[in-house]
């Protein structure tokens, strides 16, 4: 079942990074960062092969000497991706960023703080109709700008980026978007709230230094979630503690989970084990994971444990395996298709899959033509035999409940 997402965006100018619009409706896009050095730009180029292979759609890197502004210039021609230079304290590197053909420019307002090397970039920038990311962040936030009392607060934050957009309008210069990330991700959401109702510039969200997964993630996840279920953000990045390539799945990943982007790959779902599993669920998930990582194949698939709820609960899935007595039993769309052996469960699925993929649901059943009668069967004596065997109450909830009942009446005597 398909539903369109009801998150209304608020309307923001686009810009160009590069090829890939940005902001004004066009699709959310995932960035990441490299963490090679980008003098060596082989090696860089190879890792940015690898974020776009993963959903990136924009890679940053760093620009913070004159070997890695050369290195730039080698890897922008090659990138499949735009390319952002990520600029420190020194001005001169903006520079020398855009002499090598960046797509866009990260300035810090903590680390540049004199008005006329930012008037100077921005200057630049516009001659080559390069935007510029305004990158606040708590953690290198100007000094002038924090409260005594209270630290870092979102005002401040919003203030920051307000302060550079300022000297940028001194030179004319408006191919802007901004970002003021925390690690706090109160702070974040509120900070970008506010900054959202002073400006429509497009908004880049991210929580910084988020950590290392699964906890970096969950932060990552609550911060830009939030915000995007909030119709606010053009542009994301989730910053890890982790490979690169895992920030670009992640950034993909919540996307399509918010219906916020087409699927590029399986979205896999499992039930999460229960009394009548009758397989090793997380051993077959995971598997089943790695088997599909590099397909690119937009469905849904499921893994259930057994045969009783499992077809059921995955009715909506475009395709499924639910476990029973040794073996398998697939369903396209809710229909049992084949039984196969167990120890060949996670390859029928994604054989199945592929097929499904090219040649539709018509053919798939087709397909099945065959099959179908004795799959249906099969998996009817799976489920009765299961039921009677573990019973409705596989994991003996009622049972418990049912002492529970009695010592609270006990209680009351």
């Amino acid at each position: 079942m398909h539903f369109d997402h009801s998150f209304d965006r608020k309307k923001t100018k686009q810009i160009m990074v590069g090829d890939v619009p940005v902001g004004g409706g066009a699709p959310i896009t995932v960035q990441s960062m490299t963490i090679t050095k980008t003098a060596d730009h082989e090696g860089t180029l190879q890792q940015i092969y690898a974020l776009a292979g993963a959903g990136a759609d924009i890679v940053r890197c760093t620009c913070n000497k004159p070997e890695a502004a050369e290195g730039l210039a080698r890897i922008v021609p090659r990138s499949p991706v735009p390319i952002i230079a990520d600029i420190h304290n020194n001005h001169r590197m903006a520079l020398a960023a855009l002499d090598a053909g960046v797509h866009c420019l990260r300035l810090n307002p903590g680390n540049i703080t004199d008005p006329s090397k930012i008037k100077l970039i921005a200057q630049e920038a516009k001659d080559r109709n390069v935007p510029i990311r305004i990158g606040v962040n708590g953690g290198s936030l100007d000094s002038s700008l924090y409260d005594a009392d209270r630290g870092v607060t979102p005002e401040a934050l919003v203030e920051s980026a307000l302060r550079e957009i300022s000297y940028f309008d001194e030179v004319g210069f408006d191919l802007v978007k901004i970002s003021v990330k925390a690690s706090s991700v109160p702070l974040m959401i509120e900070a970008y709230r506010q900054l959202s109702e002073v400006t429509d510039y497009p908004l880049h969200l991210g929580v910084t230094e988020a950590g290392p997964p699964p906890a970096g993630t969950i932060k990552a996840t609550a911060g830009i979630g939030t915000l995007l279920a909030e119709g606010i953000g053009d542009t994301i990045r989730y910053s890890l503690t982790a490979d690169p390539v895992e920030e670009a799945r992640a950034g993909r990943t919540l996307l399509e989970a918010l219906g916020l982007r087409e699927r590029k790959n399986v979205d896999l779902i499992a039930c999460p084990s229960c009394g009548r599993a009758e397989i090793d669920v997380y051993k077959v998930a995971n598997d089943a994971v790695a088997a599909f990582e590099d397909l690119k194949i937009p469905l849904q698939v499921a893994v259930m444990g057994c045969v009783v709820n499992g077809p059921g609960e995955a009715r909506d899935a475009d395709l499924g395996i639910a476990a029973g007595n040794k073996r398998g039993h697939l369903f396209v769309k809710g229909v049992n298709v084949a039984v196969v052996p167990e120890d060949e469960m996670v390859d029928q699925l994604v054989d199945w899959a592929i097929f499904l993929h090219e040649q539709g649901v018509e053919a798939t059943m087709a397909r099945a033509e065959t099959t179908r009668d004795s799959a249906r069967r099969a998996a009817d004596e799976d489920r009765a035999r299961n039921l009677d065997e573990r019973g409705e109450d596989a994991n003996a909830a009622e049972t418990k409940i049912d002492l529970i009942r009695k010592r609270k009446e006990d209680s009351a005597i």
